[in-house]
């Protein structure tokens, strides 16, 4: 049996760090839920990581759901969350539950949207027909890259404030749990000691209850982008470089494939071939 919301919720209740990685494939989520991740999350950031776009905002409903629907034949154990991408929510509440609906009927066991007052009414509506939501304030990567930039969140009085009334009012509104993003540690300490959900923290320092990561930034797969918050685990990029440049080489000189690696005839077999075509 999977982790549910309540297994997250009863995590910070109980003092433990929470788990999570940002995932979008079969191949990385079944290794990433292999080795005990708390929680799945299939990102928008999929359009920059997997389809090379330039930010989220490019990306529809059905290649969320393409996305979700790949973690979730992976996902054993885990709890698995899938984001709204960019206008799927914003417009009307009707939107909102409609999409929400479709990450759920794809395989997640609930939602994540962007947003803090603004997206209260919205997240009462999901919770209200029973679909778990994920918050998520701080750098808002939809909306706050088209007119803030990509900056620290929580900088001076009056803008961690505004991140502390996010978070109550996100908690008012129902969420199980919220994601801070880039935000100064000192105001995601505030924050995760002020709400009662468990903030999971990206670039918002260790004072959050739990941590998020994307897999291929971990791994050292990602080159396009390197956030300063992003530890990387493994250099991939230059071990699957090398890796391919070495089957470059052993195709051109013939030393793949070998004969452990190609299938062949009986014996018999193949000396009734012979003499048939006369050869």
């Amino acid at each position: 049996m999977h982790k549910s919301v309540y297994d997250i919720i009863k995590m910070k209740k109980d003092g433990k760090k929470i788990s999570a990685i940002t995932s979008y494939d079969y191949t990385l989520a079944s290794l990433c839920d292999k080795s005990g991740i708390d929680i799945l999350l299939v990102g928008d950031s999929a359009g920059m990581v997997m389809l090379g776009y330039e930010n989220t905002i490019p990306v529809t409903m059905e290649q969320m759901c393409m996305f979700t629907e790949a973690v979730s034949r992976a996902r054993k154990n885990a709890l698995l969350v899938a984001d709204l991408p960019f206008m799927s929510y914003q417009a009307s509440i009707e939107d909102a539950i409609k999409n929400s609906g479709r990450l759920i009927k794809a395989g997640a066991d609930a939602i994540k949207l962007e947003g803090g007052v603004s997206m209260s009414e919205t997240i009462s509506a999901i919770v209200d027909i029973g679909i778990p939501v994920m918050g998520h304030i701080g750098l808002q990567p939809q909306t706050t890259m088209l007119s803030e930039g990509y900056k620290v969140q929580g900088r001076t009085k009056e803008t961690a404030i505004k991140l502390i009334e996010d978070a109550k009012e996100l908690e008012e509104a129902g969420v199980f749990s919220i994601v801070l993003e880039m935000t100064s540690h000192e105001v995601a300490q505030i924050i995760s000691e002020t709400v009662s959900v468990p903030i999971i923290g990206i670039g918002s320092g260790v004072g959050c209850n739990g941590q998020v990561l994307v897999v291929q930034d971990l791994l050292g797969m990602f080159e396009k982008i390197k956030p300063k918050f992003a530890k990387r685990y493994l250099n991939l990029s230059e071990d699957i470089v090398k890796a391919l440049e070495n089957y470059k080489k052993d195709v051109e000189i013939g030393m793949f494939p070998a004969k452990e690696n190609w299938f062949s005839m009986d014996d018999e077999e193949f000396k009734k071939l012979r003499e048939q075509i006369g050869s």
